[in-house]
């Protein structure tokens, strides 16, 4: 796929939820994620969450969503991209608008987590300038928060300053889209 090819954004809306449950399994290699992403997200958080289509194909999605509790915050729970659309810039835009909804909104960082298996998922978020935080664990020498997504699923806690973000601030390029960029907590 090109960067070139055009792709069309929008704000998710319900029905878009089963689309994405289609596609889960196999844009993560056949990891089985969709419980992680009920259709709720797709109802309550319309305006912040974003689908990418080529031709009325899906190409890619992000959930996120303003903190409620932390009114600096912003978080995204999801983001996936088709594999064959992987590493053209999509999923690296998909988070330039989505960061650039949570600035016009009054926030001042975005929050992710992934999983310590998922080191393409790692890797586009420091590409795009996230930190990896402290945790209270390591796994594979990488900082982990233990249990946080249940018993024995550790997260590797993310986050972006949003103030002078520079992968963020150009076009899309495809150094910064992760080849697996398939999702963010997997």
């Amino acid at each position: 796929m090109s960067a070139l090819v055009p792709y069309t954004v929008r704000d998710v809306v319900p029905d878009d939820w089963q689309r994405v449950m289609a596609v889960m399994v196999e844009w993560w290699g056949g990891r089985d994620l969709r419980e992680m992403l009920p259709w709720v997200f797709f109802e309550h958080f319309r305006t912040t969450s974003l689908i990418a289509e080529h031709e009325e194909e899906l190409v890619g999605f992000l959930v996120g969503f303003l903190c409620p509790t932390h009114a600096d915050e912003a978080y995204v729970h999801f983001a996936g991209v088709h594999p064959a659309w992987r590493r053209v810039g999509l999923a690296r835009d998909l988070y330039r608008r989505f960061c650039a909804m949570a600035q016009a909104e009054g926030r001042t960082m975005v929050r992710a987590v992934t999983s310590p298996v998922n080191k393409d998922s790692i890797a586009f978020h420091q590409r795009l300038g996230f930190v990896l935080m402290p945790g209270n664990g390591e796994v594979d020498g990488l900082p982990v928060t233990l249990d946080r997504a249940g018993p024995a699923q550790h997260r590797v806690c993310l986050e972006l300053r949003l103030e002078g973000v520079a992968a963020l601030d150009t076009a899309p390029s495809a150094a910064a889209d992760s080849p697996a960029a398939g999702g963010v907590p997997a």
